[in-house]
């Protein structure tokens, strides 16, 4: 009966983080469309050194562009994981839980490092309400994906003594 729960709470984190995801997907594809169509205007008016610098943004600060192209990595990378995940784990069989689990482990790190660049583009400060709400979208992301790669491994840890029971508790 726990395993159960866990496997529906593991699938209920899967579904709201691939929609999590499609929104941090979203909202960083259209940041960096917008810096892609107003960087031309802005970067003239910039000294050289900033002006051939790839990641700038007019939009934000100097950490945006990091996070934007991190944000979107880490979206694209989650919605794919949510379905992959979502589907293994509807299988419940050793490998494809072992896969969800992987998959979750690179969704979370990249997750993670999208994070980090939040944190520092919210300690420059100076940013438009889109990407404040990129950052807690990103935020809360972090910590659903975090909750939904511990369900995954409680699932892996039930998997031995689901079967040891089905042999008979023979090796």
């Amino acid at each position: 009966m726990a395993s159960g729960s866990s496997m529906s709470g593991a699938l209920g984190l899967l579904i709201l983080n691939l929609l999590l995801y499609f929104v941090i997907t979203a909202i960083a594809a259209w940041t960096i469309n917008h810096g892609i169509e107003r960087s031309r205007d802005t970067a003239a008016a910039l000294t050289l050194p900033v002006r051939i610098f790839p990641m700038y943004f007019p939009v934000g600060n100097m950490a945006t562009g990091f996070f934007v192209i991190f944000s979107l990595i880490a979206g694209v990378v989650g919605m794919i994981t949510s379905i992959t995940g979502a589907q293994n784990m509807t299988r419940m069989t050793a490998p494809n839980v072992y896969a969800a689990a992987a998959s979750s482990l690179v969704a979370l790190s990249l997750t993670l490092l999208a994070l980090g660049l939040a944190c520092k583009e919210i300690r420059l400060g100076r940013t438009e309400s889109n990407l404040r709400t990129l950052e807690v979208m990103t935020v809360i992301a972090s910590v659903t994906q975090l909750l939904c790669t511990g369900a995954i491994q409680d699932e892996i840890q039930r998997i031995p003594v689901r079967h040891n029971r089905a042999s008979g508790g023979r090796a």
